[in-house]
């Protein structure tokens, strides 16, 4: 990155009720050659105002300190900075977001900025959790989120929970609608990357953590409810669904055994029990999980572009394998269509959250 392009990176530091770390931070981004920061004043108390005028004066006129009246939380800090950038940076290649307490080394900002500058994606400065000075509940808790992320909305990503990204200007739109303003804002950020398709890299930084991580305001039971929200209502929603589909279809093959064909027993009560499961799920999805405000009509027809292809090859495969391996027991074919469906579920997550329930936010 040159240093004209360094120019036009900005860096956002949210900070609420800083000590004298701040004015360190400040100096450590002006030593590698940031000239554009952004302090944000998170309704701090009265007796911490002065170590934002500490940090502007150190900052030599680089520094711009917007303030909140009353603490709004770190997703409303970067929301507020993301809005000011847009209207005022306009030339901006974009910004690099840093935390107040110096856990984050200026040169690993400068890496992820210079990552985001050359490949204008979404760049996520990354720990190292194997390490021996990561704090237990640290390493739990980063370990815990990647692996819902992974299985639960196919995303691969090493460290769900770190404060250093970087974003190009092209998306201050979308992260300043993202939901939440305290630390589920940071989550939501990453579930809005494969809504709105967005490209993201991963850039290993130093792991530091000041004092056993104690100057955090994260806690850890409040936060992690805010955090894992949105997710746990899409699996409760698919659980929800998932136990009215199997349900039903265990009670129509008895319904219709009269039909004597197994498989055409079977792919009966697959429909009938699709459709009625499907509707639910829909409903839960557009309102509960995504929040989608699109006309309902519209994101039916998607949803339904997705749903048929689903049923059918849930339909082909359950007969099929049911065929395959001559069960010709309910029970046997129930558990066929449990596993089928289970793998489905993964594949129709990523398809709902990028393109049947993100039109609203593409737009």
């Amino acid at each position: 990155m040159t240093a004209n392009d360094l120019k036009r990176v900005t860096v956002i530091v949210p900070s609420y009720n800083p000590d004298e770390k701040l004015k360190q931070v400040v100096e450590g981004l002006i030593s590698v050659g940031f000239s554009d920061i952004l302090i944000v004043n998170d309704g701090s108390k009265e007796e911490c105002v002065g170590r934002f005028a500490e940090a502007a004066e150190a900052g030599e006129g680089k520094v711009t300190v917007l303030t909140h009246e009353v603490n709004r939380g770190k997703g409303a800090g970067l929301k507020t900075a993301f809005r000011y950038l847009a209207e005022n940076r306009k030339d901006g290649l974009g910004c690099v977001a840093v935390d107040g307490d110096n856990q984050h080394r200026p040169e690993d900002a400068l890496k992820c900025a210079a990552e985001m500058a050359e490949k204008q994606t979404f760049v996520l400065g990354v720990r190292n959790f194997d390490l021996p000075q990561v704090p237990p509940r640290s390493r739990f808790g980063n370990k815990l989120t990647s692996f819902v992320f992974k299985t639960g909305v196919g995303l691969n990503i090493s460290d769900t929970q770190t404060g250093l990204r970087a974003f190009p200007a092209k998306y201050y739109g979308v992260f300043s609608e993202t939901r939440g303003d305290r630390y589920e804002y940071e989550i939501n950020q990453l579930l809005d990357l494969k809504a709105n398709g967005i490209p993201f890299t991963e850039v290993e930084i130093e792991t530091v953590y000041i004092e056993e991580n104690q100057t955090s305001h994260f806690h850890p039971i409040r936060d992690s409810v805010r955090i894992y929200s949105q997710i746990f209502r899409f699996m409760a929603s698919s659980i929800i669904s998932w136990i009215v589909d199997i349900g039903l279809f265990r009670i129509f093959l008895t319904v219709f055994g009269f039909l004597g064909n197994a498989a055409a027993k079977t792919t009966v009560s697959t429909a009938l029990a699709r459709v009625i499961s499907s509707v639910v799920n829909f409903a839960l999805n557009k309102k509960m999980v995504f929040r989608n405000a699109d006309n309902v009509g519209k994101t039916l027809l998607r949803y339904y572009c997705l749903a048929v292809p689903q049923f059918l090859l849930s339909a082909l495969l359950v007969s099929g394998i049911d065929k395959m391996i001559g069960a010709g027991n309910d029970w046997i074919t129930t558990l066929i269509k449990i596993v089928v469906d289970t793998v489905l579920y993964f594949i129709s997550y990523g398809i709902q959250r990028s393109w049947v329930f993100a039109e609203a936010k593409k737009e």
